[in-house]
């Protein structure tokens, strides 16, 4: 009797590149592609209304491509390390593979799993296949992992170069009877009562198929004007690759090796590395969604919060045209451009004074591209809290942003020409009054 083997999908939701699923195709025996929906695990967070949108999408496009090649996919929701165990006991799998997760609690459960199986007899293996370098592999001199961005890629790049991007396979061959499975849209991940995702279906094809084609026409029509032009958030310029990473569309071997050595890309390719570093970061900080990294920021004076601020901002009504801007093509599109994000959120944590994981929660539930690490990173980045966060009292001027990044004011008159014109705060005195609060933390003793 053939024992089958068993594929765990998570954030990596690919047929090409995808190592765990390379090792069971050549294992040679029938394949169970499985994947679980878990929001009940100890520290799993559920996933915002944005990310239950495309990770919909995602894995009907994920089940529509293995059927094509003579597999199915298992749908599964609850506790993964029970639901995982239970279904290679029902299969009689002789092997399971995965891809590696960085995050705490996942890692937690992976680990958990994998010895579980074990000895049960069963061979399960996991693989290197969504950062371009293992977490353990890149530290300092004396050991420790780096804190700072530019010591780190430059580590990185000391490092051998990431392996070559593994084929797409031909089949991906089922067993004669597959077992049974969730029906997709039974879980409602689609909103329905309001639909708000309009804007989402207008912007984004989520998918593997389409984020080969994003690529290619990124590298071919936008690479060349990256640098130059990845900061105005009229010009069109960047990769819009973020969400196909995050849900593992494409890998970041693929990515790499496709854009390294076209002239321009060395920009492109560290922002690659940044991505890499919030990683990093993470899987030394597990907790990066809630503590400030700098533990002497736990002393920052937050006045109480105002509800009608954070509103407005949510919003894109605090009459701050830029600000608003970024906050529409938020909630219409689920994306925003990274040079807005950071002048919107340090006009949340600096201007408005609200707390940066406010913030990080509103973009957690609204962002197709949230993830575990580089959601909160950035966001403590922003608020001078995180790593490599120099100089961490910094406040963006959102007037001076627009002129410089959108003077002829395109990208603002296209996401706000009508919202408010009168700004809810004095951006002059709210500077102040934020500086003012950095020196709290200047005095602050160090943990």
């Amino acid at each position: 009797m053939a024992s089958p083997s068993l594929v765990w999908f998570r954030d990596d939701l690919r047929l090409a590149d995808n190592p765990a699923l390379r090792a069971a195709i050549d294992r040679g025996e029938p394949i169970v592609a499985l994947f679980v929906l878990d929001e009940e695990s100890p520290g799993f967070r559920a996933l915002g209304g944005a990310a239950r949108w495309w990770l919909h999408h995602s894995l009907e496009s994920l089940e529509g491509r293995l059927h094509d090649r003579g597999g199915s996919l298992v749908l599964r929701r609850g506790p993964a390390e029970r639901l995982v165990s239970d279904l290679a006991d029902e299969i009689d799998a002789g092997a399971v593979f995965w891809n590696r997760r960085y995050g705490g609690p996942e890692r937690s459960v992976d680990a958990g799993l994998k010895a579980a199986l074990r000895a049960e007899g069963i061979d399960v293996s996991s693989f290197a296949a969504s950062l371009l370098h293992e977490p353990w592999t890149v530290t300092t001199g004396s050991g420790t992992h780096y804190s700072v961005f530019t010591p780190f890629w430059r580590a990185c790049l000391a490092l051998p170069a990431p392996r070559a991007p593994l084929p797409e396979p031909r089949t991906v061959d089922g067993p004669a009877h597959a077992p049974a499975s969730d029906a997709l849209d039974d879980w409602d991940l689609l909103p329905t009562r309001p639909d708000w995702a309009g804007g989402l279906r207008e912007t984004w094809e989520p998918g593997e198929p389409a984020a080969r084609r994003r690529l290619a026409e990124f590298l071919e029509h936008d690479l060349p004007a990256y640098d130059r032009a990845r900061d105005e958030p009229a010009a069109g310029a960047t990769s819009l690759l973020s969400p196909r990473l995050r849900w593992g569309e494409i890998s970041p071997f693929t990515v790499w090796h496709e854009s390294v050595g076209i002239d321009g890309a060395g920009g492109f390719l560290s922002e690659l590395g940044w991505r890499e570093f919030a990683w990093h970061t993470l899987y030394h900080s597990p907790d990066l969604a809630t503590k400030n990294l700098r533990r002497e920021f736990d002393s920052f004076p937050w006045p109480p919060l105002d509800p009608s601020h954070l509103d407005a901002w949510q919003h894109g009504e605090t009459g701050v045209p830029l600000v608003d801007a970024g906050m529409r093509e938020l909630w219409h599109t689920g994306y925003m451009h990274n040079r807005v994000r950071m002048v919107v959120a340090s006009f949340l944590v600096k201007n408005l004074l609200i707390d940066w994981r406010l913030g990080e929660e509103w973009f957690w539930d609204t962002l197709v591209d949230a993830d575990e690490a580089n959601n909160p990173f950035n966001w403590q980045w922003v608020a001078g809290s995180g790593a490599d966060a120099a100089p961490y009292f910094r406040v963006f001027n959102p007037e001076l942003q627009a002129k410089k990044f959108d003077p002829q004011g395109l990208y603002i008159s296209e996401w706000a020409s009508e919202a408010p014109t009168e700004p809810i705060v004095d951006l002059g005195e709210t500077r102040k009054a934020a500086l003012a609060a950095y020196d709290v933390v200047k005095r602050a003793p160090r943990p």
